[in-house]
C-alpha cells in the first residue's frame, strides 16, 4: 500500500518559501537546509512512517508553469480567516475565472508562485 510521504514544491528562494510554509502550515524543518533543498515536517513527526505528508522545498531553477499541472487543497474550518492570515505572510490571489456559482475554495499562490487552494470546510457535514 502506498501513501503520500512528501510533496515537493520547487521554488526560488528556499528561505522565503520556508518562512512561508512553516507559518501556513506550522510545520518545523526536519533539519538543517542545504542550499537547494529543505524538507518541513507536521510537528511532532518524529520519523519518515509518522503520519502526515511532509513538504520539500527544491530549488531547480525551471520556471514555473501556468497554469501549474498540481496543487495543494488547504482545508479551513474558517476559510476567511485563513486567507487573510495567508495573505499577512506573503500569500498573493490568483486571478481565477473558473469558479462555478457554488466554489467552496479560493485559489491563492504562495511566494514562489505554487498555486494552492483554500476549501470552506465549515459547511462540510458527517456522512
Amino acid at each position: 500500500m502506498l501513501s503520500i510521504g512528501t510533496i515537493v514544491l520547487t521554488v526560488e528562494d528556499i528561505e522565503r518559501a520556508g518562512a512561508f510554509w512553516r507559518a501556513a502550515l506550522g510545520y518545523v524543518n526536519r533539519g538543517e537546509p542545504s542550499e537547494d533543498w529543505l524538507i518541513l515536517d507536521p510537528p511532532g513527526k518524529a520519523n519518515w512512517a509518522a503520519p502526515g505528508a511532509s513538504v520539500a522545498l527544491s530549488v531547480t531553477g525551471y520556471p514555473q508553469h501556468y497554469p501549474p499541472r498540481i496543487h495543494l487543497d488547504l482545508y479551513a474550518e474558517d476559510q476567511a480567516a485563513e486567507i487573510r492570515r495567508l495573505l499577512s505572510f506573503g500569500a498573493r490571489e490568483v486571478d481565477w475565472h473558473d469558479y462555478p456559482d457554488d466554489a467552496d475554495w479560493v485559489v491563492l499562490e504562495d511566494t514562489e508562485g505554487n498555486r494552492f487552494c483554500v476549501v470552506d470546510t465549515g459547511d462540510f457535514s458527517a456522512a
